[in-house]
């Protein structure tokens, strides 16, 4: 377990994780569109000496694209690239799906966003799930078995392109005409059964020789991928006990794989709405995301097996409906749900709390942020969080400012950066080309 735990910060579609963000006072309602609001929110986390940015990706619409802005960036390797030239320290993690994506076209791009950055480029290697992404690029989401299959030959192709140029091979001299060691840069002639490209690749190594890989997922499947290839684990769990188990699973697939299991971090998620005091903070989220009370009314009704009157958002829930209430099996945020409920909140702050957002919510005071991240970290449940602030213009800053000075004094979060690349902010081991422990 290392001594001190490692943040990164969620970039999404520049306004913020909560439904409503957009229209918050004080942010540019045309932020989705601008780079120059990204590299402000990354500049801020940078600040408070976050170790990542992590860019998700699902080059798709949103249903309500009427009323809500598309959950992703523009572009997240145009974002990166924007924000790699105006940082010098936080490591810059970007989504790209290896059923969509070609290995030679994601060796180049991480790979030259690796050396823009001087070494701080990471790379989320996932399957993609959505049907809606897959009509994007005319076609249909292939099986699990399918899709990670590919998977697996697409991040040791990437592996192999990154290492085909020689480590040594470039070292120009004016004065004799050499530019590189040709007998250092070669194809890899590695074919898979999906995917078989030949390089070489025409990109020397940056100051961490190549991209760390990530992954994200909470299956079988994903712990196995993660476990073979990655450094780094983005995970959703609700509960010290889910997070616990979906990190000794990560590390016994490590160590099945031949791995030391201490090479691979595992992230949870936490959403934040911090300010001074817990009704400042339901309020916050109320402005925000209150036009979507009555639907999600609905949903925590299913969630805690009750009916609740859509037209009584303002009221607790009766006595008889608490004493009827049954958290849903198959929803592990619904013995939350109703521990909140039981507190005597109206249904509009019981929602407010975030009790079905997807990650764990703090809605109040940074001490509170403050305290759940040290429980989960000294119960060895995670190596650190990704987290997602309500609103990015302020939000960042509110946990920058709020949280980290905590844990700082808590002895929990370094108080600078040890490093300068990604691998170092992971202490993720020197590779360069493929493992050789897995070349076989």
């Amino acid at each position: 377990m290392p001594l001190q735990m490692i943040l990164g910060m969620h970039l999404g579609n520049g306004y913020g994780s909560q439904p409503g963000s957009w229209r918050m006072p004080g942010v540019d309602p045309l932020s989705y569109a601008s780079f120059d609001a990204k590299v402000r929110h990354a500049q801020a986390a940078e600040r408070g000496k976050l170790q990542f940015l992590f860019l998700p990706d699902g080059p798709s619409v949103v249903a309500d694209i009427a009323n809500e802005p598309p959950h992703f960036n523009l572009d997240v390797m145009l974002t990166l690239a924007a924000v790699a030239r105006e940082t010098s320290r936080i490591g810059l993690v970007a989504t790209g799906s290896t059923t969509f994506n070609e290995p030679y076209n994601l060796a180049r791009q991480f790979k030259a966003l690796d050396i823009m950055s001087h070494g701080r480029a990471g790379w989320n290697a996932i399957t993609s799930a959505g049907e809606d992404v897959a009509a994007n690029y005319g076609s249909r989401i292939p099986p699990s078995a399918e899709r990670y299959g590919r998977a697996h030959e697409v991040i040791q192709l990437v592996q192999g392109l990154w290492g085909s140029w020689g480590r040594e091979a470039w070292n120009p001299d004016q004065a004799s005409g050499s530019f590189a060691d040709a007998d250092r840069i070669a194809p890899i002639y590695l074919k898979g059964r999906y995917v078989a490209p030949r390089g070489p690749l025409y990109i020397p190594p940056s100051e961490q020789g190549q991209p760390v890989i990530f992954h994200a997922g909470g299956s079988p499947n994903a712990f196995a991928l993660a476990g073979r290839f990655a450094n780094a684990l983005i995970g959703a769990a609700f509960t010290i006990e889910d997070a616990r188990a979906q990190r000794m699973a990560l590390r016994e697939a490590a160590e099945r794989a031949g791995r030391d299991p201490d090479e691979v971090k595992y992230f949870a998620g936490l959403m934040t709405t911090i300010t001074d005091n817990r009704r400042a903070a339901l309020d916050r989220r109320t402005t925000m995301t209150g036009r979507t009370y009555p639907q999600r009314a609905g949903y925590l009704s299913q969630m805690l097996g009750l009916r609740i009157d859509p037209g009584q958002l303002d009221e607790p829930l009766s006595s008889a409906q608490l004493a009827a209430a049954r958290p849903s099996a198959g929803d592990p945020r619904s013995p939350h749900a109703l521990a909140v409920a039981r507190e005597g909140w109206s249904v509009k702050d019981i929602l407010a709390h975030g009790v079905i957002d997807y990650h764990p919510v703090i809605v109040g005071p940074p001490q509170e942020a403050a305290d759940h991240m040290q429980a989960w970290f000294e119960a060895e449940a995670v190596d650190g969080f990704w987290i997602s602030p309500d609103v990015y213009d302020d939000g960042i800053d509110a946990f920058v400012d709020g949280v980290v000075p905590i844990l700082q004094d808590r002895g929990l979060f370094h108080r600078d950066y040890e490093g300068t690349t990604l691998r170092d902010h992971l202490h993720a081991p020197s590779q360069y080309g493929l493992d050789p422990r897995l070349a076989a």
